[in-house]
């Protein structure tokens, strides 16, 4: 494994020049998508893309919006703490170990600032989500990314041997794009080597899809983090919670890691809008549990249809799944956009694979017939 920079990753793994250099590297999710299909925003546009939640916010969520317009003239300070100590009782800890941000874009972000810089690197997967990657280049931050196994999990031993001397690990469980989770107990033992082999290296732990997984070896890495002064868990209301264009994410970490983040953070960067909408949604267990049975139900459908065709679709622990094409994705991608459906963008270096979010069954129904013609 070599030392990187984000631009030496790209050429390296093949990203087109268009999508490198083109798009701003701050952008992310949905933005991202749009800048490189440079599709319009359309209802007749099926949006199969940004893992986001078709089915949009919920009823609570929804009447909380409405109930909240009336406090727009008033910045979110008290509201903030009112939702802040909220997510601590949701997980059992102190308002203390919790930090709110515009999105899990944010708190990342802020990850990336209190333990990265010039001398002490980022590791990552590849591929992976790439806003760490993208916050590195921007920051000036060296790269070394560690590409997925055969089994398209994250390559723990690899990234454990380059995480000496780093300044963070970054671990998204699930994985996006690959859809595999890292078990509770190859988490654990893996902070436990990396914390005995580079004392000074954090861990941010990404959970924007937790709440979509049904594998029992895996378990949120939270008790883990509020006991270590070197771990971070990032979660989102972007993704089951159907709130991803209100931007409300949080950290859960230890005490002095959290006061160490918030140096960074922006003063009032969740509006009254996302806090309202998060107080109602988190809490609500009966939704997350229909959430997830729509959601299992449309995936199992959507895999069984690419397989048909002769694909093979990756087992899935989240709202999307990867598909290996058995040839270049590219011309794939480009006929489904013509054709007015939106699929992940290229996630080097898995050139013959495509992600496919999880939309409504409706959506994902006309989007087969397209699929089909294209395969």
């Amino acid at each position: 494994m070599t030392r990187w920079s984000r631009r030496a990753f790209v050429r390296a793994f093949g990203l087109s020049g268009v999508a490198a250099t083109a798009a701003p590297r701050f952008v992310t999710a949905r933005g991202r998508e749009a800048f490189v299909a440079g599709a319009a925003q359309s209802a007749a546009i099926i949006h199969l893309n940004s893992n986001e939640n078709p089915n949009g916010p919920g009823v609570k969520a929804l009447n909380a919006i409405r109930d909240a317009l009336p406090l727009g003239n008033r910045y979110p300070y008290e509201e903030a703490g009112t939702l802040t100590a909220a997510i601590a009782r949701l997980h059992g800890v102190q308002p203390g170990q919790v930090l709110i941000g515009c999105g899990s874009a944010e708190i990342l972000r802020m990850v990336m600032q209190a333990f990265t810089s010039r001398t002490r690197h980022l590791v990552t997967g590849a591929p992976t989500f790439e806003a760490p990657g993208d916050y590195a280049d921007i920051f000036g931050v060296p790269i070394r990314a560690v590409r997925v196994g055969a089994n398209l999990k994250l390559n723990l031993a690899t990234m454990e041997l380059e995480a000496q001397g780093a300044g963070l690990v970054y671990i998204c469980n699930p994985n996006n794009p690959t859809a595999t989770v890292v078990s509770a107990a190859e988490m654990s033992a893996f902070v436990e080597r990396v914390g005995r082999a580079s004392p000074q290296t954090a861990i941010l732990v990404d959970e924007a899809y937790h709440e979509y997984v049904d594998d029992a070896s895996y378990k949120t890495s939270i008790p883990l983090a509020v006991t270590r002064r070197d771990m971070i868990v990032s979660r989102t209301c972007s993704k089951i919670h159907g709130c991803a264009g209100l931007r409300c994410g949080y950290a859960v970490a230890h005490r002095e890691t959290i006061a160490k983040l918030a140096r960074f953070k922006l003063e009032t960067g969740v509006n009254q809008l996302a806090i309202a909408a998060a107080l109602a949604t988190l809490g609500d267990r009966e939704r997350v549990e229909r959430e997830r049975t729509i959601n299992r139900e449309t995936r199992e459908f959507t895999r069984r249809m690419f397989e048909s065709m002769g694909c093979t679709a990756a087992p899935s622990e989240t709202n999307f799944i990867l598909v290996d094409l058995r040839r270049d994705s590219r011309l794939f991608r480009e006929g489904c956009r013509r054709a007015g459906v939106l699929v992940g963008r290229p996630f080097p270096p898995l050139d013959n694979h495509v992600r496919v979010s999880i939309g409504t069954m409706e959506e994902m129904q006309k989007a087969m017939g397209i699929f089909k013609r294209l395969i």
